[in-house]
C-alpha cells in the first residue's frame, strides 16, 4: 500500500558500526523512510528519542554499559516507537517480545529477512495512525453531535470508525443489532452486514452505554433494542431471540440483568 502521509522516522541503535551500516544501507533506497540518525550507545538513543521520537527503532539488546531494554527502560512510555529488536544472541528472543517488540532479527540476516520485518512495520505504524485518526475524528462528532444528558448518556460511544478494504466509515452504535467476538477481534453485526473491528469484547463493552448494550455471554453483546425475548432451551439453557429471528445464548449469571434492563425499557 503506498503511504500518502509523511515518512516513517526511523532510528538505529547499535554499538557496532558495521551494524548500523548495513542497516543504513538497506533503508537508503526506501522513499518511505525518513533516517534520523544512527546512535552508537544505549545513552545516546534515550538522549535522541527524547528531543526527537522516531516512529520505527532498530535497536541492538547486547550494548555495552546500556542494553537495548534499558534503553526502553528511560523512555516514556508514551514515546515507545515500533520496535525491531536487532541482535546476535537468540536467548533474547523471549525477553524482547516481552516489551511488545514488532520483529526480531538475528545477525546475520538476509536482505529478504529484513524487507520482511520492514513491511511488517510499515504496517504496524499505518494501523497506529489509522486508530488515532479514529480517535481524533470520533471526538469530533461526538461533540458536534452532544445533546442534553437526559438524552444521551455522555462519555459512551454514539458512532464508531470501521475500516473496509479503501474506505473509513462511520456507524452509529444505535444500528448494531449485536457484537460477536472474534479472535482478536469483534463483529458487529448489522441488519445483513457485519463488519470486523479490531478491539476486544471487554475494550468495546466499556465503551458502550449500559443501558442500552448489555453483555449476555462471554462472546456476545446485544442491543438491548432488537432484542423480542428469551426463550428456554430443552436442555436447561436460556436463548436471546432478536427481531430478526437471531438466536443468542444467554448466561445464567446475566439473565437476572437483562430482565430488570427489559422491564425498565418496557415501563
Amino acid at each position: 500500500m503506498e503511504r500518502k502521509s509523511k515518512k516513517i522516522r526511523a532510528l538505529i541503535v547499535d554499538d557496532e558500526p558495521l551494524a548500523r551500516r548495513n542497516i543504513r544501507l538497506l533503508l537508503k533506497d526506501d522513499a518511505e523512510i525518513e533516517l534520523l540518525g544512527e546512535c552508537g550507545s544505549g545513552a545516546e538513543a534515550v538522549s535522541v528519542i527524547s528531543r526527537q521520537p522516531p516512529d520505527l527503532l532498530f535497536l541492538d539488546i547486547q550494548m555495552p554499559v546500556m542494553s537495548g531494554f534499558d534503553v526502553l527502560a528511560q523512555i516514556d512510555a508514551a514515546e515507545i516507537p515500533a520496535i525491531i529488536f536487532v541482535t546476535a544472541y537468540d536467548q533474547y528472543a523471549i525477553k524482547a517480545f516481552e516489551v511488545h517488540a514488532l520483529d526480531y532479527l538475528l545477525k546475520p540476516f538476509d536482505d529478504a529477512r529484513f524487507e520482511k520485518a520492514l513491511q511488517q512495520a510499515k504496517a504496524q505504524i499505518e494501523q497506529r495512525e489509522i486508530n488515532q485518526l479514529s480517535r481524533r475524528l470520533v471526538a469530533l462528532l461526538e461533540d458536534r453531535d452532544a445533546q442534553p444528558a437526559r438524552v444521551r448518556s455522555s462519555g459512551y460511544l454514539s458512532r464508531l470508525m470501521v475500516k473496509s478494504a479503501s474506505r473509513v466509515f462511520f456507524l452509529k452504535a444505535d444500528e448494531i443489532d449485536w457484537i460477536e467476538a472474534a479472535d482478536y477481534y469483534v463483529k458487529l453485526h448489522v441488519g445483513r452486514k457485519s463488519h470486523l473491528l479490531r478491539e476486544t469484547m471487554s475494550e468495546l463493552e466499556a465503551k458502550l452505554d449500559p443501558e442500552k448494550f448489555l453483555r449476555i455471554h462471554r462472546s456476545s453483546i446485544v442491543n438491548l433494542d432488537r432484542v423480542k425475548e428469551m426463550h428456554l432451551h430443552f436442555n436447561g439453557e436460556y436463548l436471546v431471540i432478536l427481531h430478526d429471528g437471531t438466536e443468542l445464548k444467554l448466561s445464567r449469571s446475566r439473565r437476572e440483568q437483562l430482565q430488570q434492563l427489559l422491564n425498565a425499557g418496557s415501563s
